[in-house]
């Protein structure tokens, strides 16, 4: 029987961000990409809620921006309203967020990966990788990829291959006791992938998570809530975006909440609830539960927030953030209806949980390549993970790694030390987790370095050598930081006397006078001052841009809580940089407690770094490992 046999670079499974992201990061390296979806119309979906970006997620947009990823740009394009969260704190929790046009967000996606050159989108099911055994391990891996099958019998020969399955293999939807076999939003699963990957000897995990009603915005009356409008000054997710280019008119979004009411109907048929009755199997997120969990776990809170969000400029459907749901249909319409707003709400799409399977991220090396199986690499939900910035984030590193290893170029490891996408990858594929997992900013140590605003500052160079960021956008930032020294150093040259002009414009901005001269960089450093509020002190200012000027003001503020972190980052580099051989056998390490010995050989760490933040791995065994290395390195020599 003749069959289609086609050669290409790489073949990336999946459109969804994490698929996007891979596949453009290869094709825009010059490599023949094909990117498969099981329709079209999936590409950049968003099946949940309709926003990108919020606490910590808007710093994920910000790097893979800054990296030379996609996500930030389109939601550029496609937003309908934009909010900087946490402006009230420090500028390491400030996130960026913006509503978007769910339609028009999917379809500028698409646009740009169809016009994109070296990249074929393949509305195909990949049913089944094709890999080789290895006459000769290489390092950890005993197989190579050699490409993927589709369910119509096509063969795609491949240099590398990307998963990014998102909630589709093996899916199911569940509203109450009506399961349906099916994606997201009714979409076709893939249901055939998951056995071939485990003939590859893979583990796999079942997952869940879900989503909320969507209501005919002409049934809910707002004037019973609480109006949330965006800001009045719009500040873009790319770098590369001219502010001026984003400031729209912008839609509202709408606050409600849960009542004793609401809460009574749920506890009442929480027998209904697919999740209390045993019919799903899969382990959901801890930090986006479904209304249903929230009752259950916080049964002392009387009442929970509700956000109503517009979908699109051209639907009526609202988005109910909050109160995603896995309970059947005629118990969700009763429970919206308690909500104030809602009382006469209709619902276009019932709440669903769905189930899905994915791998254990503990078979990944920190560039996302499986350890076993050289040139395949994985990115998105299906290394268990939630969100679509996580996913994105992750697709972009893996098919930027995808497409390193192809050139015979050294892979890209971000650290904890470097990005927020180093923390996310680094715990994925580090610390046992079983539920889906999410970014926040308390899982970074070293937040103040890892702000949005510096993103550009902390990644352009690694974006620029992979090839995905160009001369011209390098050589901005590469001025961009020299201006910013300059600007500090003048400042901190520039002094001004405790003379009477001066006391008086101190107290004016509510600030004590000067006792001796001081610099107007140590002006800058009081709480109460700014930048910008000694501009009249300063003569010789120049004009800067604003995102100079953001970043001169927090450096000369924060300068001793930043030189603390760089301190705290040297230790932690030394860690990183010793590497463990991978032939090392720690059954050699007689001193090692069993539990780390055992923990040791499963995750396999590439550096003592990761070793030390593994889940039994004591500070006492990290000693015990760094003399046996030391011994094990001289005898080497």
């Amino acid at each position: 029987m003749p069959e289609i046999r086609e050669k290409v670079d790489v073949c990336v499974v999946g459109a969804g961000h994490a698929g996007c992201e891979a596949a453009l990061a290869c094709a825009r390296m010059g490599l023949e990409t094909v990117i498969f979806t099981v329709s079209v119309d999936s590409i950049a979906l968003m099946p949940c809620n309709p926003n990108v970006g919020g606490s910590s997620k808007g710093h994920l947009v910000r790097e893979l921006d800054a990296l030379g990823g996609e996500m930030g740009k389109n939601i550029d394009k496609t937003f309908i309203q934009s909010k900087m969260l946490n402006i009230s704190k420090g500028p390491a929790v400030h996130s960026l967020r913006a509503q978007a046009d769910k339609a028009e967000y999917s379809r500028a996606m698409r646009q740009v990966l169809e016009n994109q050159e070296h990249l074929t989108i393949k509305q195909a099911e990949v049913v089944e990788l094709i890999a080789e055994k290895l006459e000769k391990p290489e390092g950890l891996a005993t197989q190579v990829i050699k490409g993927v099958k589709t369910y119509t019998g096509a063969i795609y020969e491949a240099k590398a291959v990307v998963l990014c399955t998102g909630t589709y293999l093996k899916a199911r939807c569940l509203c109450g006791e009506a399961i349906t076999h099916t994606g997201p939003n009714g979409l076709q699963a893939a249901n055939y992938l998951t056995d071939s990957l485990k003939s590859l000897g893979v583990e796999m995990r079942r997952f869940k998570t879900g989503t909320p009603a969507r209501m005919d915005k002409r049934s809910i009356d707002f004037s019973k809530m609480e109006e949330q409008r965006g800001d009045d000054r719009v500040v873009p997710f790319s770098f590369s975006t001219n502010p001026e280019d984003v400031q729209i008119d912008q839609v509202s979004c709408w606050l409600t909440y849960t009542n004793t009411k609401t809460h009574d109907i749920i506890k009442a048929n929480l027998d209904r609830s697919p999740i209390y009755a045993g019919i799903i199997e899969g382990t959901g997120p801890r930090y986006c539960p479904s209304i249903e969990d929230k009752v259950v776990k916080f049964a002392d809170k009387e009442r929970h927030q509700v956000f109503i969000e517009p979908e699109g400029l051209y639907t009526n459907e609202m988005y109910v953030g909050g109160m995603s749901s896995s309970l059947p249909e005629d118990v969700q319409l009763a429970m919206y209806r308690t909500v104030p707003g809602l009382e006469n709400c209709k619902i276009v799409k019932n709440a669903y949980a769905i189930e899905y399977d994915c791998i254990n991220p503990m078979q990944l090396y920190p560039t996302l390549e499986f350890k076993d199986i050289k040139g395949l690499f994985s990115g998105g939900q299906f290394n268990g993970s939630s969100g679509y910035e996580e996913a994105a984030a992750q697709g972009l590193i893996a098919g930027m790694n995808a497409g390193l290893s192809i050139q015979n170029k050294e892979q890209v490891i971000l650290d904890r030390s470097q990005a927020y996408i180093g923390v996310l990858i680094d715990d994925l594929v580090t610390k046992e987790s079983f539920e889906p997992y999410r970014m926040m900013t308390s899982r970074a140590e070293y937040r103040l370095l890892l702000r949005q605003d510096n993103a550009d500052l902390r990644l352009r160079k690694i974006g620029y050598e992979a090839g995905l960021i160009t001369k011209e956008q390098y050589d901005y930032v590469v001025k961009k930081e020299q201006l910013i020294a300059d600007e500090i150093e003048r400042l901190s040259n520039i002094k001004v006397g405790a003379g009477k002009e001066i006391s008086e414009f101190l107290e004016s901005k509510g600030s004590t006078p000067l006792k001796t001269a001081a610099s107007l960089a140590e002006l800058i450093s009081r709480p109460e001052l700014s930048y910008e509020a000694i501009a009249e002190l300063d003569k010789e200012r120049q004009v800067l841009s604003d995102d100079i000027i953001e970043q001169v003001n927090i450096n000369i503020k924060y300068d001793g809580y930043i030189k603390r972190q760089l301190k705290q980052v040297e230790q932690y580099k030394k860690m990183e940089k010793k590497k463990i051989p991978y032939d090392i056998n720690y059954d050699d390490i007689t001193n090692l407690r069993l539990e780390a010995r055992q923990k040791l050989i499963k995750f396999k760490p590439v550096n003592v770094g990761q070793a030390s933040r593994i889940s039994g791995v004591s500070p006492a065994d990290i000693s015990v490992l760094l003399v046996y290395l030391e011994h094990y390195n001289s005898n080497k020599k």
